[in-house]
């Protein structure tokens, strides 16, 4: 085969160029699945690590994970469920609101953790007591893409039934 063969038409030099660009295509390829897969596991450790504080009883959990301006989606038909752009928004549309029906702050439990790149899927069960001594028994699904360590989009499923029961039947206090 003329193409592999050494000689003075400059053929070996095309093939060595080809062998040389395919290293270099390939290699550049693998470093960006290696960058990704290092991404994914930063992400990963970032969730973990904000799920690990709050479960310890940290507060600071929607502050050290999420983004200013992050945009989060509640998912479901019922009225709760919508778009809360920022995290004021969120804090104030629909963590307060339960919160303050709370003799205590959700303790979470991670069921599963997964990462893709940059995003991350966190699978949990978060239980408190609300202040009328009734129970609060919620399973989520959240998905977090992510950008410098912080939750940029949150995409949230859980069952809204017993958030709306808590707010619903509990007073709001300050």
């Amino acid at each position: 085969m003329k193409f592999f063969r050494s000689g003075s038409d400059g053929s070996s030099r095309w093939a060595a160029a080809w062998v040389l660009m395919a290293a270099l295509v390939w290699s550049a390829s693998s470093a960006r699945a290696d960058s990704g897969s290092a991404q994914a596991q930063a992400n990963k450790e970032a969730v973990n690590k904000a799920f690990a504080a709050w479960a310890a009883g940290g507060r600071t959990f929607f502050d050290d994970m999420l983004a200013p301006n992050v945009v989060w989606t509640i998912k479901g038909s019922s009225p709760t469920a919508r778009v809360l752009r920022g995290k004021q928004e969120l804090i104030d549309g629909a963590v307060t609101p339960l919160s303050t029906r709370l003799q205590r702050q959700i303790r979470p439990t991670i069921r599963n953790l997964w990462a893709d790149g940059d995003h991350v899927i966190i699978e949990w069960d978060g239980e408190a007591v609300a202040k009328d001594g009734k129970p609060y028994r919620n399973s989520y699904l959240w998905i977090f893409r992510m950008q410098g360590g912080r939750a940029i989009e949150v995409t949230a499923y859980l069952d809204l039934a017993p958030y709306e029961d808590v707010l619903r039947r509990v007073p709001a206090s300050q």
